[in-house]
């Protein structure tokens, strides 16, 4: 199996503030080609042991593999949370056009 040409990766925040500026970072240091916000989410989770709510907004981005290990560290630099979520999916398949421009968008790996 081919490796994956791209990779979409999942970061909740605080909300959507936090979610477009740090879209916007990533965006400036070209660590990914798009970014989406989907607002008002509901997440449940256990943080220290206790049941927690909590109202976040959802940053979706894309990227290209080579980028992943700086995309988290930025991520954890610039995030509210102690330990932001950050996980990374990657794309099986899709508009050629499509992921040729997001790998054109992205800064090229050294």
């Amino acid at each position: 199996m081919e490796p994956p040409r791209a990779l979409v990766v999942l970061v909740t925040t605080a909300g959507d503030e936090e979610a477009e500026s740090l879209a916007r970072t990533l965006l400036d240091q070209r660590l990914i080609a798009c970014a989406n916000v989907i607002p008002h989410l509901h997440s449940l989770f256990r943080w220290e042991g206790q049941l927690q709510r909590a109202d976040e907004s959802l940053l979706i981005v894309k990227t290209t593999p080579g980028m992943l290990e700086e995309l988290v560290e930025t991520v954890k630099r610039h995030h509210s949370y102690q330990i932001p979520e950050v996980i990374a999916l990657p794309v099986a398949g899709g508009s050629g056009d499509y992921l040729s421009w997001l790998a054109a968008e992205v800064r090229p790996q050294p």
